[in-house]
């Protein structure tokens, strides 16, 4: 279009005169008419949202509109009718509307080929000003034809945006799980004599839930994302990084040896521990990392996943931090696993677990008298016999059965107690997920209640673990117990980093020292030191101190003469059914010195 919006001279002189060139052999025609129609089809084509250009059967240009000269930037009257294909091709290329790649020559032969095929399918064409046009060719009776151009950029720009999302997580950006195997299959394909090892490596992080449930989502997600740079920032040219849900994550790769996988696995977990800057503050977390490995060509990544996910499952149970290799007993580990999983889903219902209560001894002026006893939960398996709670434990944990577990065990700890001298304490072991539930103060109160046992008889242990987890609901559960007169010990005390932090947040009524120390106080001034450090900080707080794993007359001697106030181990007494106990308890103190 012209100023004011005139039809631009090239198109009415264009529409014009072929239309005028029909009236002249047709008398009774009116002339104002048609000129009226020629400048609504003017109108009509310089409004369109398409670009469109006819070229008779010679190939010389007939009419464009104004959209045409719009989608490639160029002035209207650098084309001009009479034109042939060639020299159109060569004002857009000579005006810089296409990439350099493309030539005169490959724009003609794109036309004629299409209009070979009948114009059916629409051909792409990318401008250097970033719009892409989808063009069809339409041929007339005459042998010319008519091209129109559209603009998909935003278009195409959606696709690939669903593309992308389709096959990458949404907060960080990584590939998802579905589009790794993707991306995988090229690494499995693949083998040198240089990285002949493929390797996949499953790092899941530690200490995550503490920050969503301490800091809220938001940080997650800001934690989450950082993490993610941090893992692209390490890898090498040619690794592969998805994440898989929550806060794990996979890289496979190809490496020259087993062991440069685990140097590998070590440097992912280097580059986690390092505290992360968030905007609600510093935060330290870790991860742990499982590593599988095939040597030359693989057919199928799953197995090798799974793999890897076994390894971490193992790394995770060592301890935090740490980077595991896969090793086939631990596929028999994890049938095992299985199986244990699904009978303590029967042990529960059927009964099957006891208790042993191991005695709690006074060092100091009631010496060798018994103050108190731990509770030990025991399962009776009809087959295996009685399995040690090291067994399954963690199974519990982990599948939720930690729960009803251990709302029997702290029911039956307080049913048997009730019925001992009235000085004795019940010990029972809560673990954090217990105590993330709303209910536990109340289910607690509602057994000592049923019960009848006197709320100062009964002494919660917690570990590092509960607390680290400081949860609103679990502070609240706590504060209730504590305000009602019920004891509180911090159990394996100096093997966690913060413990001493946590004795002022919370009003602690013993310490128990890890049985690690006492192990090696024999032979280690070090631990002699921490047990005599530890003894003296509760004794300054008010605090009760226990040192755990007591095995030898000398360790019980050191622990007497380093001011601990009570003592635990197998020198004093291995832990007994309920009524081996209660005849002990009648006894009021164990023989010794």
């Amino acid at each position: 279009m012209g100023p004011q919006g005139e039809p631009t001279p090239r198109l009415r002189c264009a529409t014009e005169a072929a239309a005028l060139d029909a009236v002249r052999d047709t008398s009774d025609v009116d002339v104002t008419s048609l000129q009226t129609q020629v400048a609504r089809l003017e109108v009509a084509l310089d409004n369109m949202s398409q670009g469109l250009c006819m070229f008779d059967h010679a190939a010389r240009l007939v009419i464009c509109n104004a959209r045409y000269h719009e989608l490639f930037e160029i002035p209207p009257l650098r084309l001009r009718s009479g034109m042939s294909q060639e020299d159109v091709c060569a004002v857009l290329i000579a005006h810089g509307c296409y990439p350099p790649s493309v030539t005169v020559d490959a724009i003609l032969e794109t036309t004629r080929a299409s209009l070979q095929a009948g114009g059916a399918m629409p051909i792409l064409r990318e401008l250097v000003n970033g719009r892409v046009l989808s063009i069809l060719f339409r041929p007339l009776k005459d042998g010319g034809w008519v091209s129109t151009f559209e603009d998909v950029t935003e278009q195409r720009r959606s696709a690939a945006k669903i593309a992308h999302l389709a096959g990458h997580d949404a907060l960080t950006d990584l590939a998802n799980a579905r589009a790794l195997r993707e991306e995988g299959r090229a690494l499995m394909a693949q083998t040198s004599a240089l990285a002949p090892v493929l390797a996949m490596h499953y790092l899941d992080l530690d200490r995550f839930k503490f920050v969503n449930d301490t800091h809220g989502h938001e940080a997650g997600d800001e934690l989450l994302r950082l993490v993610a740079g941090r893992l692209q920032a390490v890898l090498r040219r040619g690794d592969r990084i998805g994440r898989l849900g929550g806060d794990e994550f996979a890289i496979l790769q190809r490496v020259p040896t087993v062991h440069a996988a685990l140097e590998f696995a070590t440097l992912l977990v280097d580059a986690v521990s390092a505290p992360f800057g968030l905007s609600v503050g510093p935060v330290a977390i870790g991860a742990s990392v499982g590593t599988a490995t095939r040597v030359g060509l693989v057919e199928d990544l799953e197995p090798l996943l799974h793999e890897a996910d076994l390894a971490l499952r193992q790394a995770k149970l060592s301890g935090r931090g740490t980077t595991t290799l896969f090793d086939p007993e631990m596929s028999d580990l994890a049938r095992q696993r299985r199986s244990l999983e699904a009978e303590l889903h029967v042990a529960l219902a059927a009964e099957q677990f006891e208790l042993h209560y191991q005695p709690l001894v006074s060092l100091d002026r009631d010496r060798n008298r018994i103050v108190g006893v731990e509770a030990l939960v025991r399962w009776r398996h009809p087959v295996r016999g009685l399995v040690s709670p090291a067994t399954f434990i963690s199974i519990a944990e982990e599948t939720g059965l930690i729960v009803p577990l251990g709302a029997w065990v702290l029911g039956q700890a307080c049913r048997d107690a009730a019925g001992w001298p009235a000085h004795v304490v019940v010990a029972v072991n809560v673990s954090s997920m217990q105590m993330r539930h709303k209910a536990f103060a109340a289910d607690v109160f509602a057994i000592l209640e049923e019960t009848g046992l006197a709320p100062a008889r009964l002494e919660i242990e917690i570990t590092e673990s509960a607390l680290l987890d400081e949860s609103d609901t679990i502070m609240d559960n706590l504060n209730r117990l504590r305000s009602a007169g019920i004891r509180f010990a911090m159990d394996d005390f100096g093997t966690g980093y913060s413990s001493l932090s946590y004795l002022r947040r919370f009003p602690f009524d013993k310490i128990k020292i890890d049985r690690s120390f006492m192990q090696d106080a024999e032979t280690s001034a070090d631990a002699l030191a921490i047990i005599r450090a530890v003894a003296g900080l509760g004794a300054s707080l008010g605090i009760t101190t226990l040192v755990e794993g007591v095995e030898t007359a000398q360790q019980l001697a050191m622990a007497r003469a380093e001011g601990v106030g009570q003592a635990q181990g197998y020198l004093l007494s291995r832990p007994q059914p309920g009524a081996v106990i209660a005849d002990l308890l009648k006894q009021d103190r164990l023989p010794g010195d």
